[in-house]
């Protein structure tokens, strides 16, 4: 009765193998792969898992990757079943103008962020974060609308675009500080408070919006990096995707 998720990002695949398809689910397994080796999967950790029942996942890496990645499932005699933003899935309504073109790590992120503040006390809106290869910054109020969310460029595409738009500027190895006083420290400082302000925006636009406090939860690969250098409370979670994997499957798959 097992079930895989599986998060195909912009530069790694993860993947969590759960004893059933519920919120309250164990963790068995889980795994890291970078997109470059996925071909390693059923010949390396997969080949140790016994076969699931289920597999649910989300991709935004492209048809041709979630090709590759299913090529690795045939060890098993089980169907994947891919995430696909809808007007509504667990208990959420969608407000993107074509809902099927929001990213669907952003929509599964937004229903693990939301389950995870109502399973916390009473509803509230609440503000996602995702910092990874790109920065996505999400609203959703009280009663589980989406209401939009923001993109912005990951740290790294940020100094990479600097290094290669500005002469005698490189990728640095800076620290993060009220008043930088060396380039290293002032591209890294800069990085870092351009995505806290682009955050605290959204925090301010949807307390302004619902007249409520938001709760801002943040995840991806480089969260912890950036909760330091957060200005409002931030509570990091590692594993809101597959949380909001669980809530799918959930409806999906469970008796």
């Amino acid at each position: 009765m097992t079930l895989l998720t599986i998060d195909v990002g912009n530069t790694r695949l993860k993947w969590a193998l759960y004893d059933r398809p519920r919120a309250d689910a164990v963790l068995i397994a889980h795994g890291v792969q970078f997109l470059e080796h996925i071909e390693d999967l059923s010949e390396g950790e997969w080949s140790q898992l016994a076969p699931p029942r289920w597999v649910l996942g989300c991709v935004v890496a492209g048809d041709a990757v979630r090709r590759r990645v299913e090529q690795q499932l045939d060890i098993w005699d089980v169907y994947p079943q891919w995430v696909v933003p809808d007007l509504h899935e667990a208990g959420l309504s969608n407000g993107y103008d074509h809902p099927s073109r929001l990213g669907s790590d952003r929509w599964v992120a937004v229903i693990g962020a939301y389950h995870r503040m109502l399973g916390q006390g009473a509803a509230r809106p609440c503000v996602v974060v995702m910092v990874g290869t790109a920065v996505t910054v999400e609203a959703i109020d009280a009663q589980g609308r989406f209401l939009g969310g923001i993109i912005l460029p990951g740290h790294g595409i940020m100094l990479r675009a600097l290094e290669m738009g500005t002469a005698g500027l490189h990728v640095p190895t800076g620290d993060v500080c009220d008043f930088p006083t060396n380039t290293s420290d002032a591209l890294t400082s800069g990085g870092t408070f351009a995505i806290a302000g682009a955050v605290q925006r959204m925090v301010d636009n949807l307390r302004q919006h619902t007249g409520q406090e938001p709760v801002c939860y943040m995840t991806g690969g480089a969260g912890w990096k950036m909760v330091p250098s957060m200005s409002n409370p931030v509570e990091l979670v590692e594993s809101l995707i597959f949380d909001g994997l669980l809530e799918i499957a959930h409806r999906r798959f469970a008796p």
